[in-house]
């Protein structure tokens, strides 16, 4: 899951096309407590239509911000941006697409990183236990404050491909369409074995401090042993020896060091970590992690009874055939399930190479699949 900004704790003014939306004061969450005084970024494209029945919610993978695309309030590329506007597969002309930041992220919305009103400091570990519910919670809440009553599509990948499926389920009736992108009901035991090693790394780093570092001396040698390792999982081994092969590193990325890197794909994954610890705030990326673990969608019911209730109209299903994160069979046994509670869903399998990643990458087949669906 590439990151596509380059720091939420960056000094220097930038371009901000975000707005902030004001959650409810104690916001329940989902395993309990309550956080006070929260907010959630977002950022919107397109117009609402008199009916406020042309809005598509888009959740993001972990890593993002709100930013999926430029605007003329910010220009800069977003993360999704050959994905989104005019005459695009994301058609800003026709529909009006809100993307929210996560809660518990640090682009914005309230998080581990952000400030307690209670105690004038960073909530660090008093942030409540976070759950992929809550995230989903705090965008539906968003989008009531905006005045839409129903969605036309609520969209996500990978992290916001479970989100996706946590809201038809805690908020039935609330959109029409959905469409989960490599995402799953449930973290598999490879996913989960995986995200615990990268949490291990950050908090086996010294300056970790059980969660109390500060901003100047961050954990950067776990945050970015736990970058490398995804980033490993994010792409497919056929794409690496196709990109990479054996080449040596760039000149400029040559240090010299006990084995130091050498060859070309250790230079990507340094350059990918260096990104990662300058953009993302430790705890946060613990919270969100551990809460991807945690997500099971039976916890709301079992097929087909949870699908009847949450009143879809159609539903559209994306997997990779590459992806060792989120294999595809997640993908396919949702589809069956949707099937199966009498929603017309199409499941399509992508034959991309950049496993997990390449909903970021193959934007073509991503853009063709997702385009044909929202224009029926």
């Amino acid at each position: 899951m590439t990151l596509a900004l380059s720091s939420c704790c960056a000094d220097q003014p930038v371009p901000d096309a975000r707005h902030y939306f004001s959650l409810p004061d104690a916001l329940p969450m989902w395993r309990g407590g309550t956080v006070r005084g929260a907010q959630l970024a977002y950022e919107t494209w397109g117009r609402l239509n008199r009916a406020r029945d042309n809005a598509i919610l888009l959740f993001t993978g972990l890593s993002p911000p709100a930013h999926a695309a430029a605007s003329p309030e910010d220009p800069r590329e977003g993360w999704w941006q050959r994905m989104i506007g005019p005459g695009s597969a994301i058609d800003t002309d026709r529909y009006f697409l809100i993307c929210v930041n996560s809660l518990g992220s640090c682009f914005g919305s309230t998080g581990p990183a952000s400030i307690d009103p209670r105690t004038g400091q960073p909530y660090r570990l008093t942030f409540p236990d976070l759950s992929i519910e809550d995230i989903a919670r705090a965008g539906h809440e968003l989008v009531r404050g905006l005045g839409i009553l129903r969605l036309d599509t609520v969209m996500g990948p990978s992290l916001g491909g479970m989100v996706v499926l946590a809201y038809a389920a805690l908020f039935p009736g609330s959109a029409r369409r959905l469409v989960s992108i490599s995402g799953t009901a449930a973290a598999s035991p490879f996913a989960i074995a995986l995200r615990s090693i990268q949490r291990d790394a950050v908090t086996s780093d010294p300056d970790w401090r059980n969660g109390q570092y500060s901003r100047e001396r961050p954990p950067v040698a776990g945050m970015r042993l736990a970058r490398k390792l995804g980033t490993v999982t994010y792409r497919s081994a056929a794409e690496w020896a196709q990109r990479f092969d054996r080449q040596p590193i760039r000149a400029d990325l040559r240090r010299e060091a006990p084995f130091a890197p050498e060859f070309a794909v250790q230079g990507y994954l340094e350059v990918q970590a260096d990104r990662w610890v300058n953009a993302f705030d430790a705890n946060c990326y613990l919270y969100l992690s551990r809460a991807m673990d945690r997500f099971d969608l039976t916890a709301h019911g079992t097929s087909p009874a949870l699908w009847r209730r949450a009143d879809l109209a159609h539903a559209l299903i994306i997997g990779v055939e590459s992806d060792m994160l989120f294999p595809i069979s997640e993908q396919q046994a949702l589809a069956h399930a949707l099937e199966g509670a009498g929603i017309a869903t199409r499941f399509v399998p992508l034959p991309c190479i950049e496993g997990h990643d390449a909903f970021l990458v193959d934007t073509e087949r991503f853009g063709h699949a997702i385009g044909e669906f929202l224009a029926r």
